[in-house]
């Protein structure tokens, strides 16, 4: 009489084995994300203080109080005053969202603007592709910063002005790096075979082109958000930005200058709030790229 072979014993759902692969996992996440995580979680919070500052502080930013002018970091005013007794903590929390905002603001249009003509430029190919370039080149061709002082100052003095000025001079850096990507990936096989099959070209750049660019340009967009969070400081450092007396970083950094040997800590709060975030934004970028190419050193 032949003997039935008994099958093995089904491994158990959530057992030992299975907690130490997901463990082992988790580590590698974590040796290959590095410091995004923590810079991810940083950005998190400074999203959550520009969404709702009310959460943080119940000070007014602009409650002017001449008794309190230039005070020192105490209890009552953890940042100090300013030259008209305004809260200095008040005003970073609420300059978070004009910042932050500027900074996300800016990368998302010159991503919209710079993603389109690349995309257009490197699937069109002949006469399109030469005339969409030429046009970038113009652009590129003046150092940005000068580029968005030049609109800046044309446009007039407000924080909208300042992020299309900005955007004005970024969106052919994303063109270029769009139209690099389309153009090694848009004569692969399986472009070629949605080709074959009648696909149209517009389904063809946004289903199967596209979402394989999209990697380089969230590395990039990532990095440029802390690169355009100080561009904005620097444009409101010059007058450019906004106007008062709106708390935005750069303009803070910008007044706190003429009173730096005074008081110390008008200078000092916005300027680590600078650091902070730009310093956030790019070891989140190192990491992002890090994750999408682990074998760039």
């Amino acid at each position: 009489m032949a003997t039935r072979a008994l099958a093995p014993p089904l491994a158990p759902r959530f057992g030992r084995g299975r907690l130490v692969e997901g463990l082992g996992r988790l580590r590698a996440w974590r040796r290959q994300l590095g410091l995004a995580v923590p810079a991810a979680v940083v950005l998190a919070g400074l999203l959550v203080v520009a969404v709702a500052p009310g959460l943080f502080t119940a000070v007014d930013p602009a409650a002017i109080s001449l008794r309190e002018r230039l005070r020192s970091p105490s209890a009552g005013h953890p940042f100090g005053t300013d030259e008209f007794g305004r809260d200095v903590w008040s005003r970073v929390v609420h300059g978070t969202r004009y910042s932050l905002g500027a900074g996300l603001g800016t990368v998302i249009l010159s991503l919209l603007v710079g993603g389109i003509v690349g995309l257009v430029a490197g699937l069109a190919g002949g006469r399109v592709d030469s005339a969409l370039m030429r046009i970038t080149d113009v652009f590129l061709a003046f150092p940005y910063l000068a580029l968005a002082i030049a609109v800046g100052a044309i446009l007039g003095r407000s924080l909208e002005h300042a992020v299309i000025a900005l955007s004005v001079a970024w969106w052919p850096q994303y063109a270029r790096l769009m139209r690099g990507r389309a153009l090694a990936v848009r004569f692969v096989d399986f472009v070629e075979a949605a080709r074959a099959g009648g696909a149209r070209p517009v389904r063809i750049g946004l289903v199967h082109v596209l979402p394989n660019c999209v990697s380089p340009m969230l590395v990039k967009a990532s990095l440029d958000v802390g690169y355009a969070i100080l561009a904005v400081a620097g444009l409101s450092f010059l007058g450019l930005g906004v106007a008062p007396p709106t708390p935005e970083w750069g303009a803070l950094v910008s007044t706190g200058r003429n009173y730096m040997f005074r008081a110390w800590w008008y200078l000092t709060f916005p300027g680590l709030a600078i650091f902070v975030t730009v310093m956030a934004c790019n070891l989140l970028g190192d990491g992002l790229r890090d994750w999408f190419d682990p074998h760039i050193d």
